[in-house]
């Protein structure tokens, strides 16, 4: 049970980051551009695009939460020395899922309707900016948690 947590707890981590640097490169590439935009322009790129991020974003999401939730179970019941810091990631893991339920999900779905105003666009992605910086955080901390997972020593 604990080589099981351990290489759950190895390709979480891998997972991980490789999510957070696609998370760090929308963010730093994406958004700015995004927001520079006139909204018309913004919402005909958006068609096109927006189904595309979505199919890139949704299965790594899950390839990367899900192998660090089961880790931080797979951990904790198998009382492995990585268990607090794999259930720390499994947590904030989880949380960025919630986030996506909670606001991008509906905020996703306003942009595809085009029903925006340029101001209300504006407003809206000055909000989804600040969500997603914030679910970022949330990446790098889980990453984090996950790398000192890593670094536990057995005796």
């Amino acid at each position: 049970m604990k080589l099981l947590c351990d290489l759950l707890q190895f390709f979480s981590t891998g997972m991980l980051g490789l999510f957070v640097g696609a998370l760090l490169a929308e963010g730093a590439l994406f958004i700015t551009y995004w927001r520079a935009l006139p909204a018309e322009q913004f919402f005909a790129l958006h068609k096109v695009y927006g189904p595309r991020l979505y199919r890139f974003f949704a299965p790594l999401t899950v390839a990367a939460t899900m192998p660090a939730v089961v880790a931080a179970a797979v951990c904790a019941l198998a009382d492995h020395p990585g268990r607090w810091p794999a259930l720390v990631a499994g947590i904030l893991s989880a949380s960025m899922v919630v986030l996506y339920f909670l606001y991008f999900k509906r905020a996703n779905e306003s942009l595809a309707a085009t029903s925006l105003s340029a101001g209300e666009l504006s407003t809206e992605l000055a909000y989804w900016s600040a969500w997603h910086w914030a679910r970022v955080v949330l990446g790098i901390a889980a990453f984090g948690a996950a790398l000192l997972g890593l670094t536990t020593h057995r005796i």
